[in-house]
This record gives C-alpha cells, structure tokens and sequence, in this order.
C-alpha cells in the first residue's frame, strides 16, 4: 500500500465519520517560540487551549511535521526522520475517550476491502496512563484487548501537555509487534525497537499548573470542555504495510536512496556506514524539498540555518561515499517524483525549488574548495613542525567560519597521516552550544502560552473597519499589562488593549502597523504596534498618554492618516515591483518576502543572478508607466480556489484559509492575495525610485525602493549633487560622468606614480639599514624606527628586503613606524635564525606589548601593533633584549 494511499485511507475512513478535512498547515509554524510545526497537533493548539474557538467539532488531517532535535539518529534507527506526516482526527467537545478508541481500533483491524489497514489484533499493544482505569475498561470490555496487552505507564510516556499551564490530559498509545526478530518480548514497556509506536490517542481532559517539567506540574481540575488530540506516524505505518525494514525504504523515500546508490556505485546493504549515509541522504534531501517548498531558503539563521545544515549534510554523505560532482539535481527530482502524488506544488513550483536548490549546492561546494585549500595549509604547518595532530581549534575554526564539516575534516587529516585533537574540537563546540543557549536564554523553549488571550478571543474576532475608515468607535473588551489581565491601565502604563473593531491595521504580509491613537472620555493612547497574537484577535500596545483607560469604556481608534496613506502607495507599489519583476525576468521570479513602510519598500524574490543596470531600469520603466496609467485598484472576497484560478499570486510560506482576499491593479495585470490597505489607483503612488538590489543568499534577491515623497526628496537631493559637481568640475551634466572617469583614472595614475617613487625611496635605504645591523649574540639584528609610513605593508616590504640582504648567517630584522596615527612593528627571521631558536611571532608579540597592543604570525614573519606611538623605540629594543638573553 502506497504512502499516499494510506493518507487518503485514514482522511476517507474520518470523512465517512462525520469529520471535516482540513489541509496541512505550513511547516513553518505561526508560533513565534517555535520554528517549525514539530508535531501534528502543533497548529491546533489554538483550538485544544479554546483560545481560538475551533471552527469545525470534528477534524481530520495530514500534518507535514519537521524535526531536528536528533538529526544525529537519522539513518541509525528504523523510525528518526527529520521529515515526517502525522495523520489525526480531532475532536474539540464532541467524542471523547470511547469514541476515539472504537474509530482508532476499527481503522487498524478492519479489512482493506472494508476500508482499514488489516492489522492482526494479536500484533497489537497498547499503554495507558498509570491511573486511567476508564481507558483500560474500554480497551478490555469494549474492544476485547487482552488484559496482558494492555500495560500502564507514568508521566513520562503516557501524559501529554502543551509545557504550559492550561490543558493536558492522559493518552493511549498503540504497538506494533514486528515480532522476536526485533527484540525481547514483554511489550513496548519492555522493548519500544520490537513494538514500534504507530497511533498516540490524547484524552484531554485536566486543567494543569505549576508547571515544571514534563513531569512535574499539578493536576488542579477537568475541563469543562474535553477535546480527543490524536497522531498517527504516516511513515511508520507506510513501513509496516509495505513490509520493509525502515521508514527509508517506503516508496516515498527510498527512490532517493536508490538514485544515491546509483551515483555512487556503491551498493546498498553491503556496509552499515554507507548504509547510514544512504539514509541520511534520502531522509534530508526530502526534507529540504519539503522546507522550500513552504517558502524557507537557506541562510545562516533561524529556519534557513536548519534547511542549509540538512542540505550540505547531504552533499557530505555524498562525498563521503566519493561522489564529488553536483548530486542535488539527481537527487531533488527523485524526491519530486516520489512526493508529487501527495504534494502537486512539488511539480508545479520546480523551477524556483529546484533553483534554490542547485544555488545552494553551489555555494556549498566553493566552501568546500575553500575550506579544503585552508585545512590543506594547516595540515603542512603541522606537518613541517614536526607534529602528528591537528589542533581541535585549527578544526573548529574551518567548522564555524567556513562550514567546513568535521567528517571531511578527519577524512583529509587521515589521508595525509595525521590526526585531529577531536576532544578539543568537542570541547570548542560545546563551548559554543553553551553560548548559543545563553543568547537564547530569555525566550521560552516551549510553546507560547497564549492563553491570555482565551476570554477576549471568546467574543470573536476583532472586527477591521480600516480599509474603508480612518476612525471607527469600539468597545475595549480587555486590558494586558504584562502578560497579565487587568481593569485599567493609568497614565505612564504600557498595555496592550484589546478592542471589539478597530481601524488600526496590525502588522501582517509585509506592512507594518498604523500609527495612531486610542482616544476615548478622559484618556488617550498613543499606539506603538498592534499585532495579532492569536488568529482572528487584534491587539493594541499602547502607551496612556494621559488619563486612565478601563474594560468596557468606549473608545475611537484613530489612524495617523499621512503614514497610512504612505504606508498604502509603498504596499501598492511592491505589487507593481512583483508584476514588473515577471514580466522582466519571467514567472520564476516569485516573492520570497516583503516589508512596505510609509516610503520604502523591499521585494525579495527567488533569483540567483545580480540584476543588470538596463534591467533595473526597464522594471522602473514598467513601474513608472503602470502608475502613469492610474491603473484602477480592486479587492475582492472570493474562495481560495477561486482565487487560484483567477491565477492570483501567493506569497510561498503564507497560511491562507478558505476564504481569501484578492488584489487586482489593473486587473490580471498584478492579481495577488493580499490583506494589505492599498490605494484606489496606481496613481495615487507616485513615484517609485529603486535605490538598491542586491543578493539575499545564494538563490534570492531583494530589491529596496523609495516611494511618493521619500522618492521625490532622495532625487531632489541627487539633483543638488550633481548641480555641485557640475559647478565644482565646470562640466556640462551630460559630461560629467566622461568627466569624472577621467579624473579617476588621473588620480589612479598619480597614486601609482607616487607608489613606485616611494618604493625606490624604501629600496634605496636598504643598503643603511644593512650597514647599521649589529652583532647581538648569535645574531645579527637590524632595528630602525621608520617614522611616519604609509602602510603596515611598507614596513613589511623593507623588512623582507633587508632581511634578503643580510645573507645566511642567523638575522633578525625588527623595525617599525606609524601609520595614520597608530604604531606598527614587523619582525622577520631567516632560516639560520630560526635554527637558533628566533621565532618572529614570538619576538613581535613582545615588541607589541609594549606598545599597549597585540600581534602574531609565522616564525618568519610577523605583525604586531598597539596605541602608543611614542613607546616605538622602547619596543624595538625589547626585541634586542630578548636575542641578547637567548
């Protein structure tokens, strides 16, 4: 049975029973605490707390879930994956515990032809929480489980909260036994490798506090309201029904592999460390794809930083089975094919999922080339001083700055016959673990708890008259200071307020918040952001100006009218951007990202090439002339799939619900979704200059423009430039550009001339230099305080030019200057120097010292610094007395 095939099974069994199906949402997760939806029930927690209230009694799903917590695991174990779909049904006050066992149960045994999955009850186990006797009643009276089938658990398996006071509630989990193969018998208490978790039923029905751990907290209550939580691991099920070893050898995963094998040409089964590669390589090639696919790129940071750590994962597991040439192209389209049944957008957006792609292998490997150029390097140093170990800090360093991955690391030391100090390598990454968690330390590591926000929410949804008004009256329905509900906010206070409408626009798909005011009968507030917490709710952080404000007083909402009209034409005018930027580039140059302000706007966009000068210009051309031609501007409220075949433009990542809202300028023109305020006509924009494009990473773009006034003062101020040039150059406009050329490449000309006459300068002291070298112990040592320098580089040439001509015998040369102001020291050594025990880094590391500085380098040759200039002579003969002590 097919891995979609047993997705479609589960939603068609749930819709017969009266359950609406509803899509997945976006990997990337509308929490703010949390990166991506790491489980299934993860965008319903909105709906099981009852802060939003749920829009359907009974759900089902396929949730696509990412998680990377034991990226480590994946490829050594039957069921890690970083990727992977949580079948559910919900239930929010409707059934509860008997139902959810009778649905889970009869989908699991029944036959195919009826329907099920023809699982063997006697393969069967199930866990219950330790104190719920009404589970185990039902698994033993209703269904017939044998009591020996049925084992109790504590907290720490069958217990399930959110990590926040609010909802929580004991579950039922069912096991698979794959039999003695796999391990010992005694049931998953005994041995969870042998039976394998497949269906987890939640029966949410306690109230908790105290929450300490996963653990610890209190039990203080029911529910009023109790809601079923359930998950079912697709992929596990995929593995068991199709009768292979692992989730990575069902259909949906294993064409991945088959292609790395086919690369390779290695074969799979044959040795376990190229078997783990394998895995790893299937499993996050898929992920990857998944992660685009939902609007991610790869970056340094945040979700960009997981996706591009599970991408060059994958393009290592591929060297490390000695494929050295681009793999992703291969490799992403057998993932394509093997998921498009499930996910169609895969097919339909390839040309920009597979560009990203391509770019970022691209990139990875010129770090590689880079990286293995370094490490190659230190591998020679090592070797030349006589030592057998790469240091851990050398290794760190190609790691963290490079992205140079320790495995290669240890591949290219043992090949050249030494090894690396892994323990200090070990110790530096944890060392910056630790960092990273202190960085993190004041944001919470569970999900957001927003139940703050429940009572208010219960009301409905705030209603927004801001499209068509600039001002409406409301009703504050709540007051939060803090985190905490209150009765009134006084003068002083920053709160949030929530209001029944408001005219404020909260900040979402690009555009930031209105600026504004909250006035009311003895007080006013001056609104510093408004946000929307929870689906459906806004809310207001506000700064009481003056008076005292409280739950149930009226109150108007006022929009700072000149920013919104602003704010409008810069929305409007990124529209026009998209529209330009297809029509220039064509249709794969999709928006990655916006942000519009009153006056500026910034578009990123999947391209992986610099714009030319003429094609920045057509796009303001089109732009121009789209404004020119006072294109009418429409919104219309229409379905999602109407919206689709309308061929209005998404923005990827963007959740949308079933009812959407369109933008049209033009018409067909520029047709987007879009919950933003916009002007009437293009018109109403004004003029849009674009002041900077430039690369966002190794597949996206971002244009910045200046739009209306903003755009007229920053040409204005152009204007005033030029007329100073002109003036100043007493050149014509149209020739000042020829103009200034030539007077660059005078000055370039100039600058080299005094380069080689300062040269000679240098080259022709070098003979008094050689003269005034004296005789310190085994040494013969030139000093000289050059004085002012133009750079560290001149007194580094001299340096090795004196050194030359001071022949075999055992020379040191230290001399310094000063250059713009700061004190500089070279020391250089030869080789008979050296073999006396002379090492310059450590010689310019004293002489720098005592200039209130620093420095370092080869035993050769070595730079250092520091802040007094006037201690120079003092430093110089700090280094003649450490020679004359050695």
């Amino acid at each position: 049975m097919k891995t979609a095939a047993i997705a479609q099974r589960y939603l068609d069994f749930f819709e017969k029973n009266d359950h609406v199906i509803v899509p997945s949402a976006s990997l990337v997760s509308d929490d703010p605490t949390v990166m991506f939806n790491i489980a299934g029930m993860v965008p319903f927690i909105p709906y099981l707390t009852g802060v939003v209230p749920a829009p359907h009694p009974r759900i089902a799903d396929v949730q696509k879930c990412i998680r990377t917590n034991d990226i480590e695991e994946v490829g050594k174990t039957a069921r890690h994956g970083t990727f992977f779909q949580m079948l559910g049904n919900w239930s929010f006050g409707d059934y509860f515990k008997e139902q959810a066992i009778r649905y889970a149960w009869e989908l699991l045994t029944s036959s195919e032809s009826d329907g099920g999955f023809a699982f063997d009850e006697k393969d069967l186990w199930v866990t219950i929480y330790e104190t719920d006797d009404e589970a185990e009643s039902i698994w033993r009276d209703t269904i017939g489980l044998k009591p020996e089938r049925i084992q109790r658990l504590g907290r720490a398996d069958n217990y399930w909260h959110t990590g926040q006071p609010g909802p929580g509630g004991p579950d039922s989990e069912i096991f698979f036994d794959r039999g003695p193969a796999y391990g010992k018998d005694g049931g998953p208490a005994v041995d969870d490798s042998r039976f394998m978790e497949i269906w987890n039923l939640v029966f949410m029905q306690d109230f908790i506090q105290n929450v300490q751990s996963g653990t610890e907290f209190d039990i203080v209550g029911e529910l009023p309201s109790k809601n079923i939580d359930t998950g079912m691991g697709l992929e596990r099920v995929a593995f068991l029904k199709q009768g292979v070893e692992n989730m990575y050898e069902t259909d949906q995963v294993r064409p991945v592999l088959d292609r790395a094998v086919e690369l390779s040409g290695r074969r799979y089964g044959a040795v376990h460390e190229d078997d783990v590669r394998f895995r790893v390589i299937a499993d996050h090639v898929r992920s990857s794809l998944m992660l685009l696919s939902d609007g991610v790129r790869p970056s340094n940071e945040g979700r960009g930083y997981i996706l591009r750590r599970l991408m060059r994962r994958s393009v290592r597991a591929m060297r490390l089975l000695g494929v050295d040439e681009p793999v992703f192209p291969a490799l992403f389209e057998a993932s394509r094919d093997a998921m498009k049944e499930s996910y169609p957008v895969l097919e339909k957006d390839w040309a920009v999922l597979s560009g990203a792609a391509f770019a970022e292998e691209e990139t990875f490997r010129r770090t590689l080339a880079q990286g293995s150029t370094i490490l190659d390097l230190a591998l020679n140093e090592t070797k030349k001083g006589g030592g057998s170990t790469l240091s851990g800090s050398e290794a760190f360093l190609l790691h963290d700055t490079y992205g140079f991955p320790i495995d290669l690391t240890l591949e290219v030391a043992e090949e050249a016959g030494l090894q690396v100090d892994r323990g200090s390598f070990d110790t530096l990454m944890q060392e910056q673990r630790q960092r990273a968690k202190a960085d993190a330390k004041g944001r919470k590591r569970q999900l957001a708890d927003v139940s703050v926000y429940r009572e208010f929410r219960a009301h409905g949804e705030t209603g927004f008259a801001g499209y068509s008004d600039l001002q409406t009256e409301s009703r504050v329905l709540g007051i939060i200071i803090d985190g905490h509900p209150v009765q009134t906010a006084s003068e002083g206070d920053v709160a949030e307020v929530i209001l029944a409408e408001t005219t404020l626009y909260a900040e979402s798909g690009g555009q930031v918040a209105d600026k504004g005011a909250i006035i009311g009968a003895g007080f006013e507030l001056d609104v510093l952001d408004v946000q929307r917490p929870v689906a459906g709710l806004i809310s207001h952080t506000v700064h009481v100006a003056s008076g005292s404000v409280a739950v149930d007083d009226r109150a108007t909402t006022v929009v700072d009218a000149a920013n919104r009209r602003a704010a409008k034409q810069a929305h409007s005018a990124t529209h026009l951007v998209h529209a330009a930027l297809r029509d220039t580039l064509g249709q794969t140059a999709t928006q990655a990202g916006s942000l519009n302000r009153a006056g500026y706007m910034r578009f990123d966009f999947a391209w992986s090439q610099p714009l030319s000068t003429d094609t920045r210009s057509e796009i303001e051309d089109i732009v121009g002339r789209a404004v020119n031609d006072a294109l009418e501007v429409t919104t219309r409220i229409v379905s999602l799939d109407e919206a689709k075949e309308a061929g209005a433009m998404a923005l990827f990542g963007e959740k949308y619900g079933n009812v959407v809202r369109m933008v049209d300028i033009g018409g067909p023109w520029s047709r987007e979704l879009c919950a933003g305020t916009h002007v009437s006509t293009s018109s109403e924009i004004g003029l849009v200059s674009l002041v900077g494009e430039s690369s966002i990473g190794a597949s996206n773009r971002r244009i910045e423009a200046l739009v209306g006034q903003e755009a007229f003062r920053e040409l204005a101020a152009e204007r005033t430039i030029v007329s100073q040039l002109t003036a100043a150059l007493k050149t014509p406009r149209d020739q000042l550009a020829a103009r200034i050329d030539e007077l660059t490449a005078n000055l370039k000309a100039a600058e080299k001339r005094v380069a080689q006459f300062e040269a000679k300068e240098r080259e022709g002291r070098v003979p008094a230099l050689v003269e005034a070298a004296q005789q310190v112990g085994a040494y013969r040592v030139a000093t000289a305080d050059l004085g002012a320098v133009g750079s560290a580089d001149d007194v580094r040439t001299l340096a090795l030019s004196v050194r030359e001509r001071l022949g075999t015998d055992a020379a040191v040369v230290a001399f310094g200057g000063v250059a713009s102001g700061r004190p500089i020291v070279v020391v250089a050594t030869n080789d008979a120097a050296r073999a006396e025990g002379a090492k310059a880094g450590a010689l310019v590391r004293i002489a720098a010292g005592v200039l209130g500085g620093g420095g370092g380098g080869k035993d050769d040759v070595a730079q250092g610094g520091g802040t007094d200039a006037s201690a120079l002579n003092t430093a110089l003969t700090a280094v003649v007395s450490e020679l004359q002590g050695a």
